[in-house]
């Protein structure tokens, strides 16, 4: 058989994110495999361009697309919530929504540079949808059951369903657990035993009301149980914190990814960080849900992995993880660019299991490579590109090589 034609891509600069970036630089392509990178040689000519591994959302809900606009800003995590749950309730499409939207949100996704999502689903109505996309995908089929009497069963029926999916190696599923508050420990504990080895996303350290429910026993997220019929009168208070809570029931490892971790103190950072956790965050959407401003900077200096992700439209303007970081270098000016450029790309693909194969630019990655125009009042040193790139860059000015 022939062999694949070899492409090289040349630009002002490429970012391999795993290495230092390199001025006037090249990437040779073939058979979809990096195979060469590299600096051209002195006095060449090349695009006022950066050459980018494609982008790595790390957390985000695909099936809520259709609530664009619909759910408005909540003045505390319980109270969106609730207006969230009305809205989904009431749709006759099913809790998914009509397909179309998330069909619409998976090409904004591409178009804004993303090339893998860490996708939470309820109805698992996003896995053959991502299969038929060009993204790739870990797809997290979250679990919700706080009543053990009703949670147990249900984990039954989606480890069946789990079954019946059309496996395709690039969009992979797994079983997690929404929430402390919102998932039994049993149950916890079984999901815990079946996704052993494999990412777990979690809601966690999101609300003070997260925190004190877990402490007391008491606030918003138990009367919402109660009004849902999901209350658990017999349940432990457990009397401590979210990170203790999940060591407890066997959560707490170098395959967590604990999502948002708003409200977690520095010791709990500490505890991610000394286990090899990943911490993701989506700023934009804590503003929105009423959650609260993450503390980005102490996330970075705790040591431990940071991922970036959007979280869903019923939360955020947009999937444009570009603009995600430019809220995360809003909130953390001390943080370096090409360390959010990393959370974007390299450490949120190893969070998701594609380390090996996404994030980063070098011999043997796949090539989902992404160009992005560098105006030219941006200064030529490397530092000047990559704040140009973590404070904000539109799809007209990207390009998938």
């Amino acid at each position: 058989m022939p062999s694949s034609p070899k492409t090289q891509h040349a630009a002002a600069w490429v970012l391999p994110i795993a290495g230092p970036p390199i001025r006037d630089g090249y990437v040779v392509v073939e058979g979809g495999e990096i195979i060469d990178v590299g600096a051209m040689p002195p006095g060449s000519r090349v695009p006022r361009v950066a050459i980018l591994p494609g982008l790595v959302n790390a957390h985000t809900h695909l099936e809520l697309s259709w609530m664009r606009g619909k759910v408005p800003p909540g003045g505390s995590m319980p109270e969106w919530a609730q207006r969230l749950i009305a809205l989904r309730m009431s749709t006759s499409a099913g809790p998914s929504g009509p397909a179309p939207a998330i069909v619409d949100a998976i090409a904004e996704a591409r178009a804004s540079g993303t090339a893998l999502v860490g996708d939470v689903t309820n109805s698992l109505a996003t896995y053959d949808l991502l299969a038929a996309s060009p993204l790739s995908a870990t797809v997290f089929f979250e679990m919700l059951g706080f009543n053990p009497g009703v949670a147990l069963p249900l984990m039954a029926v989606a480890k069946q369903q789990l079954g019946d999916l059309r496996l395709v190696d690039r969009v992979r599923p797994v079983l997690v657990p929404h929430a402390p508050y919102s998932v039994s420990p049993d149950l916890m504990r079984a999901i815990a035993a079946v996704s052993a080895g494999r990412p777990l996303s979690m809601h966690v350290g999101e609300s003070q009301d997260e925190v004190r429910f877990l402490k007391e026993g008491v606030g918003p997220w138990r009367e919402l149980l109660e009004r849902l019929g999901a209350w658990n009168p017999h349940w432990p208070i457990p009397g401590c914190g979210p990170i203790e809570y999940l060591n407890r029931v066997g959560l707490l490892t170098d395959r967590l990814l604990a999502v948002h971790c708003v409200q977690l103190t520095d010791e709990e950072l500490g505890r991610l960080a000394a286990i090899g956790a990943t911490i993701v965050t989506s700023p934009r959407s804590n503003r929105w849900t009423g959650a609260g401003v993450p503390p980005i900077d102490r996330f970075y200096a705790s040591g431990a992995t940071v991922a970036i992700g959007t979280d869903s439209l019923a939360s955020v303007e947009d999937l444009n993880l570009f603009n995600e970081m430019a809220a995360v270098r809003a909130i953390a000016p001390g943080v370096a660019a090409r360390r959010i450029l990393r959370s974007a790309t390299l450490d949120g693909a190893r969070a998701l299991g594609f380390g090996g194969e996404l994030g980063a630019i070098a011999p043997g990655l796949r090539a989902e490579l992404i160009g992005v125009r560098i105006p030219a009042d941006v200064g030529d040193a490397a530092e000047d590109v990559e704040e140009y790139l973590v404070r904000g860059v539109s799809p007209s000015d990207i390009t998938w090589l």
